[in-house]
């Protein structure tokens, strides 16, 4: 794969993989040294849900070979409670120093509610929220469109903090299809464009159940390559993880940027 773009899918650890794309028997252990020998690259999602140890980072870092890198979800505390406790991002951080030690580390993703709008409380804590990590790449993905201003990016470059790019159904209020880059790092989520059961779902994997097709893919080539002309490095990821379409469209995907 080209050396600035590192490309994957929004975690890999899926049983609803195994079959359609993990081979048949394919046990949990097994999974990322399967998956990094297909990708150059993996977003890392329970670090949301659950803080990390540095033992677990490393650990998965085992599984991977030389030049792979984690892109990893900011915790909750940090993006959805927000309660300014700066112990929360110290953990976290000394949770990473295995990835950072062994070159593995791509960046950290901070992905906000859509509840999280724009103003001048938000964009201090943004400030706030730099301040406490201000060595590591970092990508902030809103989710809520009001953030689509020319004053939102220059905060970002001033603050050294990546714009999330997003793909996903072209819904009131969702964020828009963009190319952008704000910081050193570029990076493009595929959320897949099931309009229908975006809000109407039982379940959350409902949302993501979706393949792109080429035709669809396609738009994104200029805009992905105009994103990796612009940054050193640029990580792409698909979330339209329902029985691995993720994996099946990344590799789509790859092919068609002529990096496999």
């Amino acid at each position: 794969m080209s050396a600035t773009i590192f490309l994957g899918t929004s975690g890999y650890s899926y049983d609803d993989w195994v079959g359609p794309w993990y081979p048949s028997g394919t046990a949990k252990r097994e999974m990322l040294t399967y998956y990094a020998r297909r990708f150059n690259a993996v977003e890392v999602n329970f670090t949301y849900y659950r803080m990390p140890t540095a033992r677990t980072m490393k650990q998965i870092a085992a599984k991977t070979g030389e030049g792979f890198r984690f892109a990893v979800k900011a915790n909750s505390e940090m993006t959805h409670e927000r309660e300014g406790d700066p112990e929360v991002f110290r953990i976290f951080q000394e949770a990473l120093q295995p990835l950072i030690d062994e070159g593995k580390f791509g960046c950290i993703l901070a992905q906000f509610p859509n509840s999280f709008k724009p103003g001048d409380e938000s964009a201090e804590y943004l400030t706030w929220f730099r301040d406490q990590i201000p060595s590591l790449p970092t990508v902030v993905e809103f989710r809520n469109r009001r953030w689509v201003t020319a004053d939102t990016f220059d905060l970002l470059e001033a603050l050294g903090l990546g714009f999330c790019c997003v793909d996903e159904p072209g819904l009131e209020g969702l964020m828009p299809p963009m190319s952008l880059a704000t910081a050193d790092v570029g990076y493009v989520r595929f959320h897949g464009r099931n309009a229908r059961q975006w809000y109407d779902h039982e379940e959350a994997w409902e949302r993501y159940n979706y393949q792109y097709t080429e035709e669809e893919l396609a738009d994104w080539i200029g805009k992905v390559r105009d994103i990796a002309d612009a940054t050193p490095e640029t990580f792409v990821f698909f979330n339209n993880h329902y029985q691995g379409k993720a994996a099946i469209n990344a590799e789509m995907f790859a092919q068609m940027l002529d990096l496999k």
